[in-house]
């Protein structure tokens, strides 16, 4: 197959009878998905389940279960990628509200579970935890209004835009879940981003987080505090809130530059490494395959990034740059929130590794994401400048 052809082909470019490729191209622009970003995230999620059958303890069970949960996740990817942006342009307002009153919903009637009262649940039907459609749904929210503003937006709009990030993170922040709620607000501040906002504004906001930090801190629960405490000195307390890092990093270290094997690890099968097949799981995988594994999976992730990237620079209108954007930038902070974590250079605030950690509705939420994205590349000439 002709490497120009493929070329031509990917970047929406005629291409000649006989190429070989015209009938696989009619193809992906009829699903509205990207082949190429596709296929890294089937690489990314084949290895997460590698991964997970070595931190499960060599479950199969956990193994289908989480394949199942990938395979709804690529379904509802592949549905969502059908839709038109200006059908999320339009119904952003509706979706930001109805999430802002699940979120309150919680706070009246929610399930408990592990300490927080993060879940609502259908009976007999499903349990779920509306915080996750906040991640979507926030920054369309936010995409949509700067979308009928002139940019870069002025104070006014940037107040307008703080006071709908601020409702919905202050309603998942009081669950308690201080990472949902970092994770929402950094998703819809990068939209703030890159619609330009002035460095003066920039300086201006940093600011007055700095001045608001005692405040802040005065309204964080006791255990939040403790991370933060922890993660600056994690050998005051071994035994108690410092094990999690100290066990990760010990398990990371020991692997080395080549690892020790596949399904060879100790820290995780011998239980010393915590939450091994969620949160921490980036832990197993460089125990099990050193330095060269974790650069690997970085690189893919890079990849992904970079794919998604170009996605967003092809877009033709503001509403599709700010939303595409947001969702690949809002992707590497994942990346980089749970690495930092369990590395030891971030406090622990329970971020699972995308596409890798053991979990239903992160997976679903993120290929949605995705979904999102190439809907937007995928329908970009039929979209209002």
């Amino acid at each position: 197959m002709p490497w120009q052809a493929l070329t031509r082909s990917m970047r929406g470019q005629p291409v000649r009878a006989g190429s070989g490729i015209s009938k696989r191209k009619s193809i992906w622009e009829r699903i509205h998905l990207d082949p190429w970003l596709l296929g890294l995230l089937l690489i990314l999620m084949g290895s997460g389940l590698l991964v997970i059958y070595s931190a499960s303890g060599q479950s199969m069970n956990v193994v289908i279960a989480q394949a199942l949960r990938f395979g709804v996740a690529l379904v509802a990817m592949l549905v969502v990628a059908q839709f038109s942006p200006i059908i999320f342009l339009r119904w952003a307002p509706v979706v930001y509200g109805f999430g802002v009153l699940m979120l309150v919903a919680v706070e009246l009637v929610g399930d408990i579970g592990m300490g927080a009262q993060r879940w609502l649940v259908i009976p007999g039907v499903i349990r779920f935890q509306p915080s996750e459609m906040m991640k979507l749904a926030v920054p369309l929210m936010v995409a949509a209004y700067l979308n009928r503003c002139e940019l870069p937006p002025k104070l006014k709009d940037i107040m307008v835009c703080a006071v709908l990030i601020a409702l919905p993170v202050a309603l998942i922040a009081a669950q308690p879940d201080l990472g949902t709620s970092l994770l929402v607000a950094s998703a819809a501040i990068i939209v703030v981003l890159l619609a330009g906002l002035s460095w003066r504004l920039i300086g201006l906001v940093v600011a007055l987080l700095v001045a608001g930090f005692p405040l802040l801190w005065m309204n964080l629960h006791n255990y939040q505090r403790q991370r933060i405490l922890t993660f600056l000195n994690p050998e005051s307390d071994p035994l108690g809130a410092g094990w999690n890092i100290i066990q990760s990093t010990t398990a990371i270290g020991s692997g080395g530059i080549f690892g020790k094997g596949w399904l060879e690890g100790t820290q995780s099968h011998l239980e010393f490494l915590p939450e091994p097949h969620t949160d921490f799981i980036v832990a197993v995988l460089g125990e099990e395959v050193g330095l060269i594994g974790m650069v690997v999976l970085i690189f893919l992730y890079l990849l992904i990034v970079g794919r998604g990237l170009w996605l967003a620079s092809e877009s033709q209108n503001t509403f599709g740059r700010l939303v595409a954007g947001s969702i690949i930038l809002t992707f590497f902070i994942y990346v980089f929130v749970n690495v930092g974590m369990v590395s030891g250079i971030l406090p622990v605030v329970g971020v699972p590794l995308p596409l890798v950690s053991y979990g239903g509705t992160s997976s679903v939420t993120l290929l949605l994401g995705f979904g999102i994205l190439m809907s937007i590349h995928s329908h970009r000439r039929l979209l209002p400048r």
